[in-house]
């Protein structure tokens, strides 16, 4: 019995520090670029986009394509960066120990 409630606060504990290292990483920004920067997106740790540049010299009403895919591009990579900085956090959190979550458990994105 005393098995079964050091698992259940250990849980706990895992849980607290899941739920501590998603705060944190909705404080963390990564940045995705396309173009050679002339079209840049910053997004948090959790995927969630922040905010969007846009070189004034990109923009062309003729050509309104070719910054619609610059930007998907850039939303893309900084997406990309933000799920590799949150699987790091989340091995630290393991240990490294490739833990497989039940569930389907997934990162907030």
């Amino acid at each position: 019995m005393a098995d079964m409630f050091k698992l259940m606060q250990q849980a706990q504990q895992m849980q607290a520090r899941m739920q501590e290292m998603q705060e944190s990483l909705q404080n963390r920004t990564v940045t995705g670029t396309a173009g050679g920067g002339m079209v840049s997106v910053d997004v948090d740790g959790a995927g969630t986009v922040r905010r969007v540049k846009i070189d004034p010299t990109v923009v062309n009403a003729s050509d309104v394509e070719m910054l619609e895919d610059l930007v998907l591009v850039a939303v893309t990579e900084a997406q990309r960066k933000a799920k590799e900085v949150a699987s790091e956090e989340m091995g630290k959190l393991t240990g490294g120990l490739g833990l497989n979550l039940p569930g389907g458990f997934k990162l907030p994105f």
